[in-house]
């Protein structure tokens, strides 16, 4: 229901409870049985068991385990008990699912996070009598008392309030404590951030009292609704889950067709079944890179080490790709964009913008300090968690007037000092109605009166205004020029007060106004600038007021100037339909005045306008949002635990300008994946070409199956991890972000695997010739096995990068040096050692056979350097 619309007396009696008895103890407990606890629902996670299946549903893995399955049939059927083969690839699909588990063992735990915001306690009304019970047993209907330091057990019309302040910026948004009235009866389309005669769940009262009967408990609450969002969002996979399902299937299919074609070549040569069947699953494997799951996960997890020196935290592996990916970053302003603390920016009097630092700044800063209620305790070590803290002080109190005395303090004045030498005598709390606070000070003999509040009602009663340094009379010129300057500085995005003072029983004199604000971050304006030279659009989703948005978005460059069409309220976007809101999201850089359901919905926007969206956030309301977006990046610092466990990334410094660094990650690891990819294909595409050439001519398998697996999961898996080493070209931050429907095997990638594995499979195919002419079929198979292996050893240099070797240098990834120098040693260790060698069936070679093996080998390097070096001079 619309609570908020209807009066105090309409609600108390739609909900059946008097003001002054409350709710019985009876009448409770069934409120309690109907509408059950007041706490959030869980989600339901996936057991570990069931996370280890979803590991082989992968369409690559079930190839690979057909192919497992049809090698042992067949060598039940040809009688032969030797199952290494199908061992070896149980074992290496097995390893891979425990890898892939142990990455998403990390169970959601926003609602968990939820709950602990939720207040422990609640002081309600019941039976006439005020007593404290568990904030879960709180029912619709209960009177609840509200304090300063509370927290907000549910959501509840306000019945009562004096001078009642709720912090509510981790679910609104909104910077600056809320001031709550019961008063107000509201319109029924009102934003969730202005419903002042409402208090909403784990929000936190600041200062004042007051008392509200609840409305809504448990899911029902606005925090609830979160909680639903949460529960509701539907899994995504991210670009590269889908390139890799992509590439899974074609090779699947790859391998199924070469299969079928070899069992009708095996039956035109009129070759025995099984042993066709036998070469086909040999072709199978070599067709697939067995190792490429584990690889792509090695390659991320080092991603993510790198990425966590740079304090961005992964939680979720394949999200760090999509940073590559990402064509708009959506960001929360307060806490993300901006420092989260107001500051004072602006000074100014009835003669113009005044400077900061000079005397009349220090003399108007002097009466705010007075007319101020921020206590000011002194801290020793300097060090008070999340309080503000000036050298050795700590300031407590409310925003506005922290950043007064925050002011003051810069320009040399101690509040501490003045509030002893000029001793206040009265005060006039700041209200609602009048908008302003009043003091009164000793000053020397004299008594001084300071008013701080609105400037549009402070002009109204002020009869004299302060100019240069003197108090002249306040004449409809000065009040004019006053009025402009406020709303200049207004429409800046400043919050704006002025103060005034009078001594004894002189009328007012304005002296001049402040402006402050919440301001940028000072790294987030380059961030900005580098996100959009990497062809990223960031966007503002805030619930700030629109001015306010506006004012930071130029500053930091995300919105133009006098660019209002590209700025949209929360009560615009209510209005629309999700169609119309697709066909404008693109053009939208500021989103005002938002609710937590805007948010997914102008997520969900973008998405289904072909854009990958980042989010970054760091308050309750960004969850739904941070985990509707195909990666969410929550504040480290800053941000709510709710933020946190819905988020892909976290931002352990909050900084914005590290979601730079780390798109630039994604996109170098983007490229690496790309590279093994590339390296993995080609060698294979060189094995199948020697088996099936070798077939066609009509000579047997050059390759055994327990042969092909060991290049495909020792010698080309390590430099392929090492692969996954290497710096990004310079220019990878100036290009567009990779595009969604963009494969694995785009800008003639495939051609070049197909160019580079037909060199690799002719240079074995020769060693098998000769090996088959001059030493027979045993040693022929051994020179094949090691000119394949060792030619894709050093193939692994050539995919490098498309610069030649010598211009890159040979040995600049060290880790590769390393992986190439071991493969090489393991390749020689298995040739050479008898008990090895027997498993391998392979034959010892002597120095002519392994001089063959290595010109063979080491050939691949000139020929793609020369190709390289063609295609530099065409283009």
């Amino acid at each position: 229901m619309n609570w908020h619309a209807m009066t105090a007396q309409q609600v108390l009696k739609q909900l059946q409870v008097q003001r002054e008895r409350g709710l019985t103890q009876a009448e409770a407990a069934g409120r309690l049985r109907q509408t059950g606890e007041n706490r959030l629902q869980e989600e339901k996670h996936s057991s570990i068991v069931a996370k280890f299946i979803e590991q082989w549903k992968d369409f690559m893995i079930l190839t690979l385990i057909g192919a497992a399955v049809i090698s042992t049939v067949v060598s039940f059927l040809n009688g032969d008990k030797d199952l290494t083969d199908p061992i070896i690839i149980f074992v290496i699909i097995t390893v891979n699912a425990v890898l892939g588990v142990a990455q998403e063992t990390r169970a959601e735990k926003s609602l968990d996070a939820l709950k602990q915001m939720s207040a422990p306690s609640a002081m309600v009304l019941r039976d006439g009598k005020k007593q404290k019970i568990e904030a879960r047993q709180v029912v619709p209907g209960d009177i609840v008392f509200l304090e300063a330091g509370s927290f907000v057990p549910a959501d509840g019309r306000l019945l009562e309030s004096v001078d009642l302040k709720v912090e509510e910026s981790a679910l609104t948004g909104e910077s600056l404590p809320v001031e709550k009235r019961a008063n107000p009866c509201l319109r029924e389309n009102t934003p969730v951030a202005e419903r002042v005669n409402m208090a909403l769940a784990t929000t936190i009262v600041t200062s004042g009292r007051g008392c509200m009967v609840v409305t809504e408990t448990a899911m029902n609450t606005q925090i609830g609704r979160i909680a639903g969002l949460l529960m509701e969002h539907e899994y995504k996979e991210t670009p590269l889950q889908k390139r890799l399902a992509q590439t899974s299937k074609i090779l699947g299919i790859l391998a199924l067709v070469i299969c079928v074609v070899m069992f009708f070549v095996g039956l035109w040569k009129e070759q025995p079944l099984f042993e066709m069947f036998m070469t086909s699953v040999s072709l199978a494997v070599a067709a697939i890179p067995e190792g490429l799951p584990a690889i792509v996960t090695i390659l991320l997890s080092q991603g993510v080490q790198r990425m966590a020196c740079q304090n961005a935290v992964v939680r979720k592996l394949p999200a760090v790709e999509t940073l590559g990916s990402a064509t708009v970053i959506c960001s929360d302003k307060t806490g993300t964009l901006t420092q989260n603390r107001m500051t004072v920016t602006e000074i100014a009097s009835a003669s113009g913008r005044e400077n900061i630092r000079s005397e009349f700044a220090r003399q108007l800063l002097t009466c705010a300090t007075l007319c101020n209620n921020t206590t000011v305790r002194r801290d020793a070590n300097g060090r008070t968690g999340s309080k503000k803290v000036i050298g050795k002080y700590t300031l407590l109190g409310e925003p506005t007037e922290k950043a007064l005395v925050e002011a003051a303090m810069k320009s040399g004045l101690d509040k501490g000092e003045l509030d002893q030498k000029y001793p206040r005598i009265r005060e006039i709390p700041f209200n609602s109605t009048v908008k302003q606070m009043t003091t009164e000070h000793r000053w020397g003999q004299q008594i001084m009166r300071v008013v701080k509040g609105a400037p549009d009602i402070l002009l109204g009663t002020c009869d004299h205004v302060w100019i240069g340094n003197r108090q002249e009379t306040m004449t409809e010129s000065y009040r004019q020029r006053l009025l402009c300057q406020n709303e200049t500085m207004a429409g800046e995005g400043l919050r704006v007060i002025a103060v005034a003072r009078a001594m004894g029983s002189e009328p007012l004199c304005l002296l001049g106004l402040i402006g402050m604000m919440d301001p940028p971050r000072p790294e987030v304006e380059e961030a900005v600038h580098t996100c959009k030279e990497a062809g990223i659009r960031p966007v503002m989703i805030t619930g700030d007021h629109p001015a306010t948005a506006a004012a930071i978005a130029r500053k930091l460059g995300i919105l133009k100037e006098n660019k209002v069409d590209q700025i949209l309220t929360g009560q615009q976007l209510e209005s629309m339909t999700q169609t119309d809101l697709v066909s404008i999201a693109p053009n939208i850089a500021v989103y005002a005045r938002v609710s937590p359901e805007h948010k997914v919905r102008i997520v969900k926007a973008l998405q289904d306008s072909h854009q990958v969206v980042a989010m970054t956030g760091d308050g309750v309301n960004d969850a739904p949002a941070l985990k509707s977006a195909d990666i969410g990046c929550a504040m480290g610092r800053g941000g709510t635990d709710v933020a946190k466990n819905s988020a892909d990334m976290i931002l352990m410094d909050d900084n914005f300008s590290t979601i730079v660094a780390a798109v630039k990650e994604g996109r170098i690891i983007y490229d690496n994946i790309r590279k093994t990819i590339h390296f993995l294909l080609s060698s294979n595409i060189g094995e199948i070409l020697t088996i099936f050439l070798a077939i066609i001519m009509g000579y047997s398998s050059p390759l055994l199956p327990v042969q092909l697996l060991w290049m495909n999961l020792v010698t080309d898996s390590l430099p392929a991890i090492a692969l996954g080493r290497e710096k990004g070209d310079a220019d990878i931050m100036r290009r567009p972000p990779i595009a969604r429907e963009k494969g694995v095997f785009s800008d003639g990638l495939a051609t070049q695997m197909a160019v580079e594995g037909l060199v690799i499979g002719m240079l074995a195919l020769i060693a098998f010739l000769l090996g088959n002419r001059i030493y027979g079929l045993f040693m022929a198979r051994t020179m094949t096995f090691s000119v394949l292996s060792l030619s894709q050893l050093f193939h692994v240099f050539n995919v490098r990068s498309k610069e030649s070797l010598f211009r890159i240098g040979w040995f600049s990834n060290r880790s590769l040096t390393i992986a190439f120098l071991l493969c090489l040693g393991l390749q020689v260790v298995v040739v050479m050692i008898p008990s090895l060698a027997n498993i391998f069936q392979v034959v010892p070679m002597d120095r002519t056979q392994w001089f063959m093996v290595m010109g063979l080998s080491v050939a691949p390097i000139p020929i793609i350097e020369i190709q390289k070096c063609i295609n530099r001079i065409r283009n």
